[in-house]
């Protein structure tokens, strides 16, 4: 793959989703990382991607070096989009998996040579693309703004019920299990998960519009559309997994989560009591010790900080508890190397990871595939950004499905764990058109 891209400006800003709408929604294979709807920071990618063959390649990407040289369109200079699923990480690191889901790939990652960079807060359009095409790119970009729809104009999701892999009453026998695995001392936190499916339909079959749905009702800094062939992942997800920069590697889980209030009194009511939970701060506390030690295993010794501690972020749907682990990579570090020592998440896997992964196979009994895996892009200069895959649709040909879930805990009380994975799911599945189940 070149490294050899450069960008030039483009004349006239444009919101990314009327270029996408025009063209990237079509497309078999395309990437849109989305800064947010109406977003005035951040950067977001939009461009056609084609498959790159040999994982290997991205996997074997050096982390730990400093980029040189000015670039101006953001912190992506090209390399590859795709997501990595759940047991793509689970498997390796020796834990036992389910079979995967046939026809669904665990791992999918796009090359970006060519694609616009959008700088929110300064309203600017970057064309990026080799050295030799770049000017013909920025041309082409710059007639596809003049030309783009003012409102993009999207279906409207169909109407359908989804189905879950378990009812209410048998997730919270789960919990139940889960409680009496850490009383034994096998584990002291547990990512219980399930998943909701949506049959086929016309809504499913067009991926782009429910993306459009799904950041519309849940603005997100770290939303996405990444699309390989027939399998599609639509994500509002609100927490960063890792982010590399300048040889420095972050993670920022989340653990702890309340609904937004009807009003502004209630709303904050439900902030602070999500701030002051000791069950939400001791979950986000145990994910941090975790996410340290990981991270240590990659990085110079003395080097890894918490730089943020049980922080509030609030988003449209719902508040997030969120904390902040660094660490400086050691010198050869890839990204194979990093996801050796991080990934699956602490965070959707709970702790001590592998005893915590081994539990939850036989729980809950199917695979977890893309969801709670990661997505986002890697660079080929080392840089790169990955989210979680939660808060996010698959959608492929036989419909489409949605993953959700939460930290058990000894303090968790099932019937409250129950009401979280109703609120993570609503928005994902409202955007597909379909219901919760009764129950949830």
């Amino acid at each position: 793959m070149s490294a050899d891209l450069v960008a030039v400006a483009v004349d006239g800003w444009i919101d990314p989703e009327r270029l996408f709408a025009a063209r990237e929604s079509q497309l078999p294979h395309a990437f849109w990382l989305d800064a947010g709807r109406d977003a005035r920071t951040g950067w977001s990618y939009l461009g056609e991607g084609e498959a790159e063959p040999d994982a290997a390649a991205v996997r074997s990407v050096r982390c730990d070096a400093r980029p040189s040289g000015e670039w101006p369109a953001g912190p992506f200079r090209g390399g590859w989009v795709g997501w990595l699923g759940y047991e793509r990480g689970a498997a390796p690191a020796g834990a036992p998996i389910a079979s995967p889901d046939e026809g669904i790939p665990l791992e999918v990652w796009l090359r970006a040579e060519r694609f616009a960079a959008f700088d929110h807060a300064r309203s600017q359009v970057w064309a990026v693309a080799p050295e030799g095409s770049s000017k013909a790119w920025a041309a082409e970009l710059a007639a596809r703004i003049a030309a783009a729809p003012e409102t993009p104009a999207w279906p409207a999701p169909a109407s359908a019920m989804a189905s879950s892999r378990h009812d209410p009453e048998t997730y919270a026998s789960l919990i139940t299990r889960c409680r009496d695995a850490i009383r034994e001392g096998d584990a002291y936190q547990l990512c219980l998960t399930t998943r909701f499916t949506v049959p086929a339909s016309d809504a499913t079959g067009d991926p782009a519009a429910v993306y459009a749905h799904l950041r519309a009702s849940s603005p997100a800094h770290h939303g996405g559309y990444v699309r390989a062939g027939d399998v599609a992942l639509l994500s509002a997800s609100p927490e960063q997994f890792l982010t590399v920069a300048d040889g420095i590697a972050r993670t920022r889980p989340i653990k702890g989560t309340r609904p937004r209030g009807a009003d502004a009194a209630a709303d904050a009511a439900l902030a602070a009591e999500l701030r002051a939970s000791p069950k939400e701060q001791a979950e986000n506390v145990m994910i941090v010790d975790l996410m340290r030690n990981d991270l240590s295993r990659v990085s110079e010794p003395g080097s890894i900080r918490v730089d943020g501690l049980l922080e509030v972020e609030s988003y449209a749907a719902v508040h997030q508890l969120v904390s902040t682990v660094s660490g400086r990579l050691r010198a050869g570090s890839t990204l194979d190397d990093l996801l050796a020592a991080c990934f699956p998440a602490g965070s959707m896997t709970g702790a001590p990871k592998l005893s915590a992964m081994t539990i939850l196979h036989t729980l809950e009994g199917a695979a977890r595939g893309i969801f709670a895996g990661c997505f986002g892009y890697v660079g080929h200069d080392g840089a790169a950004d990955l989210a979680m895959i939660i808060r996010s649709i698959i959608t492929h040909p036989g419909g489409a499905y949605v993953g959700a879930g939460g930290g058990i805990t000894w303090g968790s009380e099932a019937a409250a764990e129950v009401a979280e994975v109703g609120i993570k799911a609503r928005a994902p599945l409202a955007a597909l058109g379909a219901a919760l189940p009764p129950g949830w």
